[in-house]
């Protein structure tokens, strides 16, 4: 019978401690392999946090499944904060353009509800508004108008 684990792990940079090694030390599991093969699928999130799944079996086998980063740690990561505003209303810690935040919608649109590009950034740019991010040096509670009245239609048409 199969048996589940999730955590989140910094892309790339897992290892044998918590949270993966308290959850897989009782488990029939190689840890150190199950370690390697998180870091070998989740490199490409270099240190951001990333949710991943794994299965294992009674035998020892085991599975992983690599999900996307959480939306504000795309955003966090993309502009390079470590931590949202205080006061996302008054004080901003970042500015994002439109092709970062259409880079951080790509990734994040199987897990968005939006049905296409337009939507999907406008989804990330609600993120921003809770960080204290601003896009393209104007408030991200702009954003949504700007893209209804199609003044991102260039940047954020269907590829």
């Amino acid at each position: 019978m199969a048996d589940t684990i999730e955590v989140l792990v910094p892309g790339g940079q897992a290892n044998p401690g918590p949270p993966l090694g308290p959850e897989l030390g009782p488990t029939p599991v190689d840890v150190q392999a199950v370690v390697e093969e998180i870091n070998d699928q989740t490199a490409a999130f270099d240190g951001t946090e990333v949710p991943v799944t794994v299965e294992y079996e009674e035998d020892g086998s085991f599975s992983i499944d690599v999900g996307v980063p959480p939306t504000a740690e795309l955003i966090k990561d993309e502009a390079g904060f470590e931590t949202g505003s205080g006061e996302p209303q008054e004080d901003f810690v970042a500015d994002l353009s439109i092709e970062q935040l259409k880079s951080i919608a790509e990734q994040k649109q199987s897990d968005l509800l939006a049905y296409d590009a337009k939507n999907a950034a406008k989804e990330v740019a609600g993120t921003c508004v809770t960080l204290g991010v601003t896009i393209e040096g104007d408030d991200a509670r702009s954003f949504k108008a700007k893209v209804d009245d199609g003044e991102y239609d260039d940047v954020l048409a269907e590829a």
